[in-house]
């Protein structure tokens, strides 16, 4: 098995027990179980090469009819160790999304090992909502996501929930439940 290989299944698991498995996203099951998740390694090392992967990917996607692939996750398994990297590297996406006019069409959410939060530590539990094994850029479809949306009116319930899962898990229990991940 190649390293790209072993890099989609680790995001396979993560998303089938975590994002999945404790409902973090209670709209990833359907696309998922459809196979409409376009799970994309980017082996860039600069951002210059990442952001060329990025508007690759938005076209495609923009391409692409939803039932088909409806949403991508662009996995950056070689760049931004830190998040903060990461976390300024998200402007540069966003003036992509601008520039290609995809604004109120595909939106940026995005994932990393040591997502923080805004006025949290780094080791607070509440973070865990947000990481994943790698660094990932996740383009969902405004359309999917307004059509979701609409069986949760109020989309705070859904973040609020996803802390209370967290926190009732906890370190050792988020540790345990991606065990895998962790190897």
């Amino acid at each position: 098995m190649n390293d790209n290989s072993l890099i989609e299944n680790r995001v396979r698991r993560w998303i089938e027990k975590a994002v999945i498995g404790l409902n973090l996203c209670p709209f990833a099951k359907s696309v998922y179980m459809k196979d409409q998740v376009r799970i994309t390694i980017c082996e860039a090392q600069n951002t210059q090469a990442l952001t060329g992967a990025l508007y690759d990917e938005l076209r495609l996607l923009e391409a692409t009819p939803a039932q088909q692939t409806d949403t991508t996750l662009l996995v950056i398994p070689n760049m931004f160790e830190q998040f903060s990297d990461f976390n300024d590297y998200l402007d540069i996406a966003d003036a992509v999304l601008d520039e290609l006019e995809l604004v109120g069409e595909i939106q940026l959410a995005s994932f990393h090992p040591l997502y923080q939060f805004a006025d949290t530590e780094p080791d607070d539990v509440d973070n865990y909502t947000n990481r994943a094994p790698y660094p990932i850029l996740h383009l969902l479809r405004e359309d999917s996501l307004d059509k979701a949306a609409a069986q949760y009116p109020d989309a705070s319930v859904i973040f609020e929930r996803n802390i209370a899962v967290v926190r009732e898990l906890g370190h050792d229990g988020w540790c345990r439940l991606l065990r895998d991940e962790q190897k």
